[in-house]
């Protein structure tokens, strides 16, 4: 398939994965919050892996969550460094 098929399919997900990590980093701290169970840490790396990175590093700081962790502050932004970079590698357009 031809990149210009795929691209609406791409940002379609793109927008899904980065609105999920945003709403689940919110939810996350309300839960933490008010003492109940907490989402796995892995499920907000493998969302940002799966193209949720800014969407999940926006909720950390818009929350203010998850960022007293190293493994998020610097994770999350390498995660969506890697990204970009693999997108202009690929020449994919970015939104």
């Amino acid at each position: 398939m031809p990149i210009s098929v795929l691209t609406p399919i791409l940002d379609g997900w793109l927008l899904l994965a980065n609105l999920m990590g945003l709403i689940l980093m919110g939810a996350d701290k309300g839960r933490a919050r008010r003492g109940a169970w907490r989402v796995p840490e892995k499920t907000f790396f493998v969302l940002a892996l799966l193209g949720g990175s800014l969407g999940c590093w926006a909720g950390m700081y818009l929350f203010r969550h998850k960022t007293k962790h190293w493994y998020f502050v610097l994770g999350m932004p390498l995660i969506l460094a890697g990204q970009i970079l693999l997108a202009c590698w690929l020449k994919i357009p970015l939104l």
